[in-house]
């Protein structure tokens, strides 16, 4: 199962609804590869031997991994923390979630600077890339257990907008105008 994206309202209802214009306005995995984020779908059951994810984080280097459980009940300062996470940022690495239980959304920004909202739910495995404009929060199931990966030791430094003279920024849009190889077929 693919995983669903479209062009977001202009709503300022609550964060967690879906947030569809109406009529709703799919994005492809196709329109999602153009502007840099990957996306598989994986058997979250069985995460720990699943050969995929291993071919995966090999082929990109990830080579430390946490879980962490993001609900009310779980989280101190819950509400705070999904109001930070909603702020829109970039980050100077790549940010790359497995979603083993529940649900939420990435909202990234487009080359035309609309927002995309991307559901992830249990078996989306999705990377941002590195200085793209993002934030994230839980969908209305308010629970998701995700897997965080990084390369070397973890970096969750995230650098509000504006950023258009940060490093990342300026190699993300560059890469945007580029014809850039992508080093393990997603999706």
């Amino acid at each position: 199962m693919a995983i669903e994206a479209w062009f977001m309202d202009e709503s300022n209802e609550d964060q967690r609804l879906p947030h569809k214009r109406n009529p709703n306005e799919p994005v492809s995995l196709d329109h999602l590869a153009e502007i840099g984020v990957l996306y598989w779908n994986l058997n979250p059951k069985d995460y720990e031997n699943d050969e995929e994810l291993k071919k995966i984080r090999e082929a990109r280097g990830y080579n430390y991994m946490d879980l962490l459980d993001l609900c009310p009940e779980k989280v101190a300062n819950y509400e705070e923390k999904l109001r930070n996470f909603y702020t829109e940022h970039i980050h100077a690495d790549e940010e790359i979630r497995y979603c083993l239980e529940g649900g939420g959304y990435f909202d990234v920004r487009d080359k035309d600077d609309r927002w995309v909202r991307i559901w992830i739910k249990a078996g989306d495995l999705i990377i941002l890339p590195a200085g793209i404009y993002h934030r994230f929060t839980l969908d209305t199931s308010n629970y998701i257990k995700l897997m965080r990966l990084f390369v070397g030791e973890p970096v969750w430094t995230a650098y509000n907008r504006p950023q258009e003279d940060h490093p990342a920024r300026k190699e993300y849009i560059k890469s945007l105008t580029e014809n850039v190889e992508v080093p393990l077929a997603a999706h």
